[in-house]
C-alpha cells in the first residue's frame, strides 16, 4: 500500500462533479505514494450507479482526466460495497501479475445535489427488484428488523447503540475529511427523530459527497518507482475475503445467522483471517474501520467478525473497548456515521485511515499508539455481499 488521498466527504458539495472529486483524491494520492502518475500501470474505478455519478463510462473519463491513456482500466460495483470490491480486484490483480501497480479510484454523489428522489430509486434497486421493490420495503427497515432481533435475543439497548454513534461522530472531530464531526451525548442521539424503530437519525449514516483513492504496487515495482518506499513504515495488504448471502432476509437460515446477524461477513472475515495467518482477531488486530450505516449495524458486526461473542457487542461498546484508548479501536475516522457514506467511496476511505494509522500518521486526537495490523469491512445490501481486507506494517 503505497499511498492514500481523500476529497472532502460533505453533504452536498456543489464544488464539481465525482470526476472532479477523484481527481483531487488521485492527486493526493500519488503524491502521498511518492509516484508519477504516469508510471501506473492499471486502474480500478469504483461507483455504484451511473445515476448518482452523472456519467456513464466513468472509467474511461478517469483515465483520461488523470493521464493514463492508453493503459488499461476495469469498473467493479457492488452496492454499499463497490469500494471493499474494487480493493479486492486490486489485490487479485496484483497477486495474479496482470501488473504490478495500480489507482484504485472511487466515489459517488448522494448529497443534497442529487434529487433524494434518485437516490431512493437507486437504492431500492441494490435489493431483489422483483420482490422487495414491489413490496415497498427499503433498507432502513431491513436493518431496523435486524436490530429488533438482536435486541430480543441478547438484550441490547437502544442506548448501547447510542454509544456508537457518540464515539464516531466524536472521532470525526479530529478528521479534516469527515461531513460530520459533531459532540454528542446519549442523551442527543436517544432524542433525535425516529428513522425506523429502534433506530433514530443520529444511529444512521450521513448519505454524502465524496472521493477517495489508494496506489497499490508490489514491493519490486514500489522500490523503483516510489520515492518514499525506504523512508518510512512500509504497508501490506495481507488478507482478503469475501462472502455473500440471500437477498431477502425471510430467506435466510438459521440458527446461523438468522436475522440477527450477517453470514456474508463472517464469511469473510474468516477468509480473510485464514489468508493472513489470523486467530484471535480482538488481540491480534489494532484498529479497524467497520461497516457502520446504522448503530446495531457496528454492534452486529463486531459479532460476526469474531471480535467478540454473539450478544457481546453492546456489553463491551459500555466498557470502552472499541474507542480510542480501548482494546481495539473502532472507526477512528468516525465511520459511515461520522465521516460519511458515498458508497463509491467508502470502502477505500476506510482503508486511507487504516494505511495512516499503521503508518503512525493519524493526528494524535485519534492515532492508535503503535497500530501494526488493521482491518476493513465493508458491505452492500444488508450485507448479501461482505468484504474483509487486512493490511498490516512491516519493518
Amino acid at each position: 500500500m503505497l499511498g492514500g488521498g481523500l476529497s472532502k466527504f460533505a453533504a452536498e458539495r456543489p464544488d464539481g462533479s465525482p470526476v472532479d472529486w477523484i481527481v483531487e483524491a488521485a492527486l493526493a494520492a500519488f503524491a502521498d505514494a511518492g509516484v508519477e502518475p504516469g508510471a501506473i500501470e492499471h486502474s480500478v474505478v469504483a461507483y455504484e450507479s451511473e445515476l448518482l455519478a452523472r456519467q456513464l463510462t466513468m472509467g474511461q473519463v478517469v483515465q483520461d482526466a488523470l493521464g493514463l491513456c492508453p493503459r488499461p482500466s476495469v469498473r467493479v460495483e457492488a452496492g454499499g460495497g463497490t469500494a471493499g470490491v474494487a480493493l479486492r480486484t486490486a489485490f487479485a490483480y496484483l497477486r495474479g501479475g496482470l501488473c504490478e501497480s495500480l489507482l484504485v479510484v472511487g466515489a459517488d454523489a448522494v448529497g443534497r445535489q442529487v434529487p433524494s428522489s434518485t437516490v431512493r430509486r437507486v437504492y431500492a434497486m441494490s435489493g431483489d427488484v422483483d420482490f422487495e421493490m414491489a413490496a415497498g420495503g427499503f433498507f432502513s427497515a431491513y436493518y431496523a428488523l435486524m436490530m429488533q432481533e438482536h435486541m430480543r435475543r441478547y438484550g441490547t439497548t437502544e442506548e448501547q447503540m447510542a454509544l456508537v454513534s457518540v464515539k464516531n461522530h466524536r472521532n470525526a472531530l479530529s478528521n479534516p475529511f469527515a461531513a460530520m464531526p459533531l459532540a454528542l451525548t446519549v442523551d442527543d442521539v436517544m432524542r433525535s427523530p425516529l428513522v425506523a424503530a429502534p433506530y433514530k437519525r443520529l444511529d444512521c449514516a450521513v448519505l454524502a459527497d465524496g472521493a477517495a483513492a489508494l496506489v497499490l504496487a508490489t514491493e519490486r515495482w514500489a522500490r523503483e518507482h516510489a520515492q518514499v518506499w525506504a523512508e518510512r513504515p512500509r504497508v501490506y495488504f495481507t488478507g482478503s475475503g469475501c462472502g455473500t448471502d440471500r437477498m431477502r432476509l425471510g430467506d435466510r437460515p438459521g440458527p446461523y445467522p438468522g436475522l440477527a446477524h450477517f453470514r456474508a461477513k463472517r464469511e469473510a472475515a474468516m477468509m480473510a483471517y485464514a489468508m493472513a495467518g489470523i486467530r484471535d482477531p480482538r488481540r491480534e488486530i489494532d484498529v479497524a474501520e467497520v461497516a457502520d450505516p446504522y448503530t446495531g449495524v457496528e454492534l452486529q458486526s463486531y459479532e460476526d467478525l469474531g471480535f467478540c461473542r454473539h450478544g457481546e457487542s453492546g456489553p463491551l461498546s459500555e466498557r470502552g473497548v472499541f474507542d480510542l484508548g480501548g482494546e481495539l479501536p473502532t472507526n477512528t475516522s468516525g465511520g459511515l456515521i461520522g465521516q460519511g457514506a458515498p458508497p463509491g467511496a467508502m470502502g477505500l476511505a476506510q482503508a486511507v485511515e487504516i494505511v495512516r494509522q499503521l503508518r503512525g500518521e493519524c493526528p494524535k486526537e485519534r492515532q492508535v499508539p503503535n497500530a501494526r495490523r488493521g482491518l476493513t469491512d465493508i458491505h452492500g445490501g444488508t450485507a448479501s455481499l461482505a468484504v474483509v481486507s487486512i493490511f498490516e506494517r512491516r519493518e
